[in-house]
């Protein structure tokens, strides 16, 4: 099963139809019980990056989002749910994220046009499941006012130019989060989602027979 955590953010209809396109067996939900059993997880999210931690800390997800990645579930970020992986964000003069990765979410520079709104290109800088029948330097849907800055730069599996370079790709083991919304990004987004849920099965397939887990 892949659950879809609902921590009342909005978008959760579109991504939930973007995944029902290639399984049945997930489910939205507000219940860490559900996270805990699921085989896969996708964190979307829109918005501020205090009302996210915020919405995660009522649902008591907060460590439960820490905990299935360290226990390499396959883990799905989309926007907020990529930028709650680092540190802090300087949103609203400093906000304190899961600090999963060290790093900080930066605010784009004075002089460009905020949001970052609309198609733009992502250059694939690692190999990755995830990327598998999506050329590089595809185009998909960004709608963001800040962008992830991680002290590890080997953490960025896509970039894109806004004014600055920044990383639209995080990934790492069983982690792949992007700052982009696949579910808005017509066949290349859904292309993701047919990847993630592929990965997922094979992840899952691997722990019942055994076998390593890591992609």
């Amino acid at each position: 099963m892949i659950a879809i955590i609902d921590y009342g953010a909005g978008n959760l209809r579109s991504v939930s139809r973007a995944v029902a396109l290639y399984t049945q067996d997930y489910v939205v939900t507000q219940d860490p019980a559900d996270v805990e059993r699921a085989a896969a997880v996708i964190l979307p999210g829109v918005g501020a990056a205090g009302d996210t931690i915020r919405g995660l800390e009522r649902h008591g997800m907060t460590e439960l989002v820490k905990e299935t990645i360290a226990s390499g579930k396959p883990y799905f970020g989309i926007c907020m749910g990529l930028q709650v992986l680092l540190t802090e964000s300087e949103e609203d003069g400093g906000t304190p994220c899961l600090d999963i990765y060290p790093g900080t979410v930066r605010r784009f520079p004075k002089g460009l046009t905020v949001p970052h709104m609309g198609w733009n290109q992502v250059r694939q800088a690692q190999a990755h499941p995830m990327f598998a029948g999506v050329p590089d330097e595809a185009y998909f849907y960004f709608v963001h006012s800040y962008y992830t800055d991680p002290d590890d730069a080997t953490l960025t599996a896509g970039a894109t130019d806004y004014g600055v370079t920044f990383p639209s790709v995080l990934a790492h083991e069983n982690v792949f989060a992007t700052q982009f919304h696949p579910e808005k990004s017509a066949a290349m987004g859904l292309r993701l989602y047919a990847n993630f849920v592929a990965w997922a099965t094979g992840v899952k397939s691997r722990v019942q027979s055994g076998a390593h887990t890591e992609p």
